[in-house]
């Protein structure tokens, strides 16, 4: 059949490339070697638009691990999008995505940039808005408008960039470090990287992004379109050291990964929990990234790829298998009837909580002890390792909810791991999440890292991992005093489990009532007090005259003889005069 093969082409070709970009990016390592290509595509005075391609050793590990990624994912949909007549089309969309992500990857020129970064907003929003129903309507369009004000961001920098003859960066990141202009710059591309990855105030978007298919929150959630902002804020990285804009950012970062936590924990749709669990990384992202270490940011990103893609492809499986179900509530008892699917699910998951040895631990243990051994206030110490306990805190509650116990489902569906390119898909994954952290912590860091601590900050992060998930696991299994302490509270409940009402605020605050108050402007202005003097005026003036005119021009005996009266006295005024 026709759609297996285009899928079966896509996964191979991208596939091959993932490998050969890899291989590559270890020999750029090992010689700490970087190329720079250059092509002008015009020359206008003395403003010249190049197209710039950067590979080194970031650029090149980055693009193979997300052509790996979208391989799998792409092998996945065979499957998993086999009822959908126009899986052709679908696949078309997934691989422009990909390209729209490779532009960015490679590009160190803002044109170029703009081009790979507007390619997401659009696609993804086609992608989102790929069931077509009246939610994904109105996700997809949530998606696009908070995204546009990263865009406009990146068009003001790329304006501001005019003034010093060239749009690569690269040449002025020492420039970005000391002139106070290119603050400037800075500040605008630290607000287009907020929007693409969600920090607060634009984090509503990111679990409205759910109404995509699972395989495009798969490929969206680990690699591509929200890790966009952190890897242009890894690129830009000069620019947020010992300045107010990384101080901002740690604040912004922190409390987005704090809320992030905390709504997982109120959450039962099993997609928007795992969404919620990618901003919390996020979060972790950007903030070690403000604090500096970008080496930290970047390896963390990687390793968050992989076990992030392998959870949605098993959420996607239980989804597929519970009859389109998502509610958890409903779910139970998963790890007796689909074994292997949730034998993966639990290592994406214990890897997110930074189990020790799997993928997550290397870059999550790395990053909570280079916060302990840094400058850094109170609040932002507790912000870092607080998260931590959440997402172990809401990883075992969903364990709790959808592996243990009965199963609340109806008795009619049959639950159990069919699927086989599903499963080998998933398999691929499972056997990165595991070993994929050493492996780039070996390639990354080609010294070991000793970290030397107290004993107590030493075990810190184990000690809140462990705490986390006992408490996770607690709260959802006994209800304490038999209350429900949620519903006892449920106004403060309401508050934490809508993200800090962050969703109404984009949609009412953001966009409904800006666009009421434009229709009252135009109304007044552009199609009231402007037309009635402007060209509404000009028209009835112009009829009015015409009128008169052709009155005029008519043959008519009254006109005459008013006329010969009129020229009659005006000639014996003139002789009297005289």
């Amino acid at each position: 059949m026709k759609y297996l093969s285009i899928c079966t082409i896509s996964f191979m070709s991208l596939f091959f490339f993932s490998l050969s970009f890899f291989t590559l990016g270890m020999i750029f390592i090992m010689n700490d070697y970087s190329l720079f290509i250059e092509w002008e595509v015009v020359s206008l005075n003395s403003m010249s638009i190049v197209m710039t391609l950067l590979l080194d050793w970031m650029s090149l590990i980055f693009m193979s691990f997300v052509l790996m990624i979208s391989s799998l994912v792409i092998f996945y949909s065979k499957e998993y999008m086999m009822s959908d007549y126009k899986i052709n089309r679908f696949i078309m969309l997934v691989l422009m995505f990909v390209f729209s992500m490779m532009l960015l990857i490679i590009s160190p020129n803002l044109i170029s940039i703009l081009l790979g970064w507007d390619g997401l907003g659009l696609i993804s929003y086609c992608l989102v808005i790929y069931f077509q129903n009246i939610k994904s309507y109105n996700a997809g369009m949530l998606t696009a408008l908070s995204n546009r004000i990263g865009d406009v961001a990146l068009l003001l920098a790329i304006a501001w960039m005019l003034n010093y003859g060239s749009w690569n960066y690269v040449f002025y990141l020492e420039v970005l470090k000391n002139e106070k202009e290119m603050m400037f710059v800075g500040s605008l591309v630290m607000l287009a990287a907020m929007t693409k990855s969600a920090q607060i105030p634009f984090s509503s978007w990111l679990p409205a992004a759910m109404a995509a298919p699972t395989p495009v929150s798969a490929l969206v959630h680990s690699s591509t379109l929200v890790t966009a902002g952190v890897y242009l804020l890894i690129r830009f990285n000069i620019i947020l050291s010992n300045c107010w804009m990384g101080n901002l950012l740690l604040l912004l970062s922190g409390l987005t990964m704090f809320m992030a936590g905390l709504g997982a924990n109120y959450e039962f749709d099993l997609k928007k929990i795992i969404a919620l669990s990618t901003l919390s990384q996020l979060g972790l992202m950007m903030s070690i990234l403000s604090m500096g270490f970008y080496k930290l940011a970047f390896f963390h990103l990687l390793t968050h790829a992989l076990f992030k893609a392998l959870l949605f492809m098993c959420a996607g499986a239980i989804i597929h298998n519970m009859n389109n179900c998502q509610d958890i509530r409903l779910m139970g008892s998963l790890s007796l009837m689909m074994p292997f699917t949730s034998s993966c699910f639990n290592v994406a998951n214990l890897a997110l909580c930074g189990m020790p040895f799997l993928a997550g631990f290397y870059s999550k243990d790395l990053i909570l002890e280079m916060v302990s051994l840094s400058y850094i206030n109170m609040f932002s110490f507790f912000l870092f390792f607080f998260s931590t306990g959440l997402t172990v805190c809401y990883s075992f509650r969903l364990v709790f909810y959808t592996m243990t116990g009965d199963s609340n489902f109806s008795s009619l569906n049959m639950l159990n791991d069919e699927g086989w390119i599903m499963l080998k898909s998933m398999m691929g994954l499972l056997i990165l999440s595991i070993f994929g952290g050493s492996m780039l912590s070996w390639l990354i860091f080609s010294t070991p890292m000793v970290m030397v601590l107290p004993l107590y900050l030493k075990l810190l992060t184990l000690f809140v991992c462990i705490l986390g998930g006992v408490m996770g696991y607690l709260i959802s299994n006994i209800s304490l005093f038999f209350f429900n302490k949620a519903l006892n509270n449920y106004s403060f409940s309401y508050f934490l489990g809508s993200m800090w009402f962050m969703p109404y605020i984009s949609t009412y605050g953001m966009i409904n009532y800006p666009l009421i108050v434009g229709s009252m402007v135009i109304k007044s202005f552009d199609q009231g007090w402007s037309e009635y003097f402007g060209g509404q005026k000009l028209y009835f003036n112009l009829i009015k005259n015409s009128q008169l005119n052709q009155m005029l021009q008519n043959n008519n005996l009254k006109i005459y003889m008013l006329s010969f009266v009129f020229w009659v006295i005006i000639l014996f005024m003139y002789m009297i005069y005289l």
